[in-house]
């Protein structure tokens, strides 16, 4: 019975956090028709996903911290949901760059992305997140078994990418990514910690 509350109970957790994310994204379609996300809505609208992107890989980062200091064993079940969260609103924010800014002319993205650092390291890191975002479903973990491990990983690498793409973009005020960098060696320190302790000779 009590294994059957939790279940729900989870459930309806996830279910809370996914209509969040609806209701948000219909928050910025409606602002983009009404004019309500400023002077520049596009400008507007990709910070903003590309902000809550980073957002939900936070959170997916910190599920093995928590549950490694405070037991909240419960917590992986929402890591998969909030790493597919992070990935929709990237793939959004990256969708953007390539339908308002280049009218998907394929010879000016490749010159963005060539010639911006910001462009670069951000494309770099959305390039990382897809064979994440493909292999997070349990059937292919259970086929790629020791090795979904090393590929996920890469997640580290993806965040800190994305904290120098954050950094480089707004270049004057740096208060909001060098937040997401301090968040970002909290979490790699708890991780590091742990590693050292597992592996540490007496």
């Amino acid at each position: 019975m009590l294994k059957g509350v939790f279940v729900n109970g989870v459930g309806i957790a996830k279910s809370l956090v996914l209509l969040v994310c609806f209701l948000h994204v219909c928050y910025l379609i409606v602002g983009v028709l009404q004019g309500y996300l400023g002077a520049n809505p596009i400008e507007s609208l990709t910070h903003t996903t590309g902000e809550w992107g980073l957002f939900f890989l936070w959170l997916a980062l910190s599920i093995t911290p928590l549950r490694r200091l405070f037991h909240w064993n419960f917590l992986v079940h929402f890591r998969r949901m909030l790493g597919l969260c992070s990935f929709v609103y990237i793939t959004a924010h990256f969708s953007i760059f390539i339908v308002f800014d280049h009218f998907f002319f394929l010879p000016s993205i490749l010159e963005d992305i060539i010639e911006r650092p910001y462009i670069s390291v951000g494309f770099l890191a959305f390039v990382l997140m897809i064979p994440l975002a493909i292999t997070s479903w349990s059937v292919i973990q259970r086929k790629l078994g020791r090795y979904w491990k090393r590929l996920h990983q890469s997640v580290y690498v993806v965040a800190i990418l994305g904290v120098i793409h954050y950094w480089w973009l707004v270049k004057a005020d740096i208060l909001s990514p060098l937040l997401y960098g301090m968040v970002l060696l909290v979490l790699l320190g708890v991780r590091a910690y742990f590693f050292y302790r597992k592996n540490i000779r007496v």
